[in-house]
């Protein structure tokens, strides 16, 4: 109907390409227009001026002979003060694109190593911007923005990363056991020094109440019973002494019978080898 009266509508975000008998016009903007198609006035297209998204995923090689998959996102638009240049230059704007984004992903990444390659993916999306920012402006396109959303790396290089990973992290834990089982022996020894070292204080302390106890009992044992030496007394305590230990023995052990020599001349010799070892004993403390 639009045709029929000689009127074209543009929409929004949109202009027209005019054309008069196959030669360009003029660009008309969104809006009606009066286009006389009876003089040779037609519409060759129309050129969406919205900001378009480009995907691109591009194969190449690193510095350490990696291949990875790069996955640039080019959002671009088509200038209205150039769309002539823009609907009339470029045959197909979306791949032409891509071969400049391969050009420059292709020219960058193999100097780089896979590591400095995820690092360094922001100079990669510079380059690349610059790149298509100067060959696009010819032909009446702006880059808005260049983005390197993703790197893939080869399916068994990522696993490899990963166990080097976790490789790593075992190691760390491995360490960090180590350290403290080697803290808690180092503890466990200590507080088995302080024990042992205590109980031998309280041995020769045990030890020294003893003689100290015999002393005594022998001194006022020889000033109360006259006739006696402390020799003899001290070998009545002692022998005493031996008989009670043999007595606890009997009690306490799981064996049923215990073989000690008897006799006058046997109990002679126990007093003479009790008396003997406590005075090394006394003489050790002293």
């Amino acid at each position: 109907m639009g045709q029929a009266l000689c009127c074209v509508q543009v929409d929004q975000s949109t202009v027209a390409i005019k054309e008069t008998f196959g030669k360009f016009d003029e660009i008309l903007q969104p809006g009606c227009h009066f286009l006389p198609w009876c003089l040779g006035s037609q519409i060759s297209g129309y050129l969406s001026l919205r900001v378009q998204q480009l995907d691109v995923r591009c194969e190449t090689k690193t510095k350490d002979n990696v291949f990875v998959t790069v996955v640039a996102s080019i959002q671009y638009r088509a200038l209205a003060d150039s769309a002539s240049d823009a609907f009339y230059k470029l045959s197909n704007t979306r791949e032409q694109i891509q071969a400049y984004v391969f050009d420059v992903i292709r020219a960058s990444v193999p100097k780089l190593e896979l590591d400095a390659t995820f690092e360094q993916k922001n100079d990669i999306a510079r380059a690349v911007e610059e790149e298509l920012a100067k060959a696009m402006s010819n032909y009446g396109y702006e880059i808005v923005q260049t983005l390197i959303v993703d790197i893939e790396p080869d399916v068994h290089v990522k696993r490899a990363m990963n166990e080097i990973n976790a490789a790593a992290r075992m190691r760390l834990a491995a360490n960090e056991k180590a350290e403290a089982e080697k803290i808690l022996q180092i503890k466990r020894a200590e507080g088995e020094a302080e024990s042992k070292y205590l109980s031998g204080l309280g041995i020769a302390r045990q030890r020294q109440a003893i003689v100290d106890g015999l002393r005594d009992s022998v001194l006022a044992f020889s000033a109360n019973v006259s006739g006696t030496t402390p020799k003899d007394v001290m070998d009545m305590v002692l022998v005493t002494q031996y008989f009670d230990t043999m007595k606890e023995i009997g009690a306490s052990s799981k064996s049923s019978a215990v073989f000690i020599p008897h006799g006058p001349g046997a109990v002679r010799d126990v007093a003479s080898q009790i008396r003997d070892g406590l005075l090394q004993g006394s003489s050790s403390l002293i």
